[in-house]
């Protein structure tokens, strides 16, 4: 039996992330992405699915934030070698103490830790399938307009 909501009613989704905006990544492996990401970024499981112990859905969060996962197939695939198709921002507390761990886990890193004109104290780590992380600590509240930007919404 399904149930009727009515017009004020708020709809919530437990099978979906709160996060406004989710990122799909696909990776070969997702239940060796899954352990690894948890590892090396501090990502949490949300859920997963699987048939016959091969895994080809996953949420992870981390923060408000989240994304989900999905096994390669026939039109989707992870990045190539040195192929960057995206780069995932996640928010973190502590950067440099973020970059350790990552680095301990075996993360790739693009980027070391450094300060940006915008305010932010940001490294890039790229995971074991080749996705792109930008990691990054708010460290100054800088004015757009202070490094070259332009507000398009007021």
């Amino acid at each position: 039996m399904q149930n009727v909501l009515e017009e004020d009613d708020v709809v919530v989704n437990q099978s979906a992330p709160a996060a406004t905006v989710v990122p799909i990544l696909i990776y070969a492996d997702v239940g060796t992405a899954i352990e690894w990401l948890r590892n090396a970024f501090g990502f949490a499981e949300r859920l997963r699915v699987g048939r016959n112990g091969v895994v080809f859905h996953a949420q992870l969060v981390v923060g408000d934030g989240a994304i989900m996962m999905g096994c390669q197939g026939a039109e989707y695939r992870p990045p190539r070698q040195g192929e960057v198709q995206q780069y995932v921002h996640v928010t973190v507390d502590e950067v440099d103490a973020h970059f350790e761990r990552a680095k301990r886990s075996g993360a790739r890193i693009v980027d070391a830790p450094h300060d940006t004109p915008f305010g932010e104290r940001q490294y890039t780590a790229e995971d074991p399938e080749g996705h792109r992380w930008a990691f990054s600590q708010h460290v100054a509240d800088v004015p757009p307009e202070k490094w070259g930007a332009t507000l398009a919404v007021r």
